[in-house]
């Protein structure tokens, strides 16, 4: 058998239920704005595309005394895992560019030889000289040398002929003056020898006769001035010592009469 609780019992009751379920609701309230906010940044966050940095590079890192802390190693301006190359060094020759600077270096080479031979004759040796100031190898200084031999450009008989002509005949100079210069050209001393073999037997004549113009030019000097000064100027031109003393004496004797008188005896 039931017995019923008491009216007022159970209307207490129920006052406590509905007060305890009220305090539930608030305080469940309470939590529900700050659960859905973080759940509102945690979709947010989902939703953020990935950032993607222009140029394949982070931010820089902030500079001063934090950039220990984050652990940040700074560079100066300009540093490069290159440092020591040059953008510009030139790639390595090929053999074919090789080939073609060399034909270009002989070229003007030869190029400059022709403008000096223009000039003036050249012998081997002085020819040698002017190619020795210019790119090409040695050995083809001795090509070029024997091609323009070949082509008559360099003709060392015909550059003999010349100074024969010039020092001698024309300067009145001896054989041993026309001998010195033959030499400093860089002739070969054969060649050398064979010219002067070739010379005129009348070198004495021809001293003669420079030395009697020349004591025209000395006024009325005395004799033994006039000795002293022919012997100096006959030497000077390359005259022997033996041909000297009979020029000097013919120059002399040609004071008192005509100098056409004069010969050597």
């Amino acid at each position: 058998m039931v017995h019923p609780e008491p009216t007022d019992k159970v209307a207490s009751l129920s006052a406590a239920r509905r007060k305890s379920a009220a305090r539930g609701t608030a305080a469940a309230r309470a939590v529900e704005p700050a659960a859905a906010e973080a759940e509102a940044n945690l979709i947010a966050a989902e939703r953020l595309a990935p950032v993607t940095y222009l140029g394949g590079g982070a931010p820089a890192a902030p500079t001063g005394a934090g950039d220990e802390e984050f652990g940040v190693e700074r560079f100066a301006e300009g540093d490069d895992e290159t440092d020591g190359e040059t953008e510009d060094e030139a790639p390595d020759e090929t053999p074919e560019s090789l080939v073609a600077r060399a034909a270009d270096d002989r070229e003007h080479a030869e190029g400059v030889l022709r403008q000096r031979l223009r000039g003036r004759s050249l012998s081997a040796s002085e020819a040698r000289t002017v190619l020795a100031g210019t790119e090409v190898a040695e050995h083809e200084i001795e090509e070029i040398i024997e091609r323009f031999t070949e082509l008559s450009y360099i003709d060392e008989g015909r550059l003999a002929d010349q100074i024969v002509h010039s020092h001698h005949e024309r300067k009145g100079l001896g054989r041993s003056s026309v001998q010195a210069e033959m030499r400093r050209r860089g002739l070969d001393q054969d060649l050398i020898l064979s010219k002067l073999d070739e010379m005129p037997e009348d070198e004495t004549e021809r001293a003669i006769e420079i030395a009697v113009k020349r004591v025209g030019q000395l006024g009325r000097l005395d004799d033994q001035t006039i000795d002293r000064r022919l012997n100096a100027f006959l030497m000077r031109k390359g005259y022997s010592s033996s041909i000297v003393r009979v020029a000097v004496k013919a120059a002399l004797a040609s004071r008192g009469g005509s100098p056409s008188r004069v010969r050597f005896q």
